[in-house]
């Protein structure tokens, strides 16, 4: 991947897991932020990272043994981020106004970075499935989001495309036809 700067983000991506812990979907980060993009999903919360510092969500109905839904916004003109969990908005919060993600970014799914593209700790590992990830360069609005949450991508994300994402495999990773029981 290039080197790109990034004013506004959203990621969307579908989880099922059974592991309730604290644990990294999805990972961002490029030579002078590990943590340039990433959000954890926990037992009762959520947290994003954006060039290194984060913010808590509490209260998104994430449930274990399930396929969730969830999308993630910000946009560095306000500093407002967002989750939206199964369809659920959560309260926006400030974080990193007027500041931008910029550089090479490593985009790792289901493992945190604690380096640029390394300094993996297994406990930050996500354990379940990952699907229909897709991260635009932009803020989507709340129907596109809407559309998202009931298995409808309404486009492809400009910056990964599920579709058409290239990837290489570290550790056990096993890449199989998408399920179709993934939404209601």
């Amino acid at each position: 991947m290039v080197e790109k700067i990034f004013f506004t983000v959203t990621v969307c991506l579908r989880f099922f897991s059974d592991y309730n812990k604290e644990q990294a979907p999805f990972s961002l980060s490029v030579p002078s932020h590990a943590d340039g993009f990433v959000f954890f999903r926990g037992d009762d919360r959520y947290r994003l990272y954006i060039n290194d510092r984060g913010v808590f969500f509490y209260g998104l109905p994430t449930t274990v043994n399930q396929w969730n839904s969830v999308c993630v916004t910000w946009d560095s003109e306000t500093g407002l981020a967002q989750f939206w969990v199964n369809g659920v908005p959560s309260a926006r919060k400030a974080i990193q106004a007027g500041k931008s993600v910029a550089g090479t970014p490593s985009i790792m799914l289901g493992q945190d970075q604690d380096t640029y593209a390394g300094g993996f700790d297994r406990y930050d590992a996500f354990y379940g499935h990952v699907t229909d990830v897709h991260m635009w360069d932009s803020v989507l609005s709340p129907d596109e989001i809407k559309s998202y949450m009931q298995c409808v991508v309404p486009r492809p994300g400009n910056v990964v495309d599920w579709n058409n994402l290239e990837y290489t495999k570290h550790g056990y990773v096993v890449v199989e036809p998408k399920q179709t029981q993934i939404c209601p």
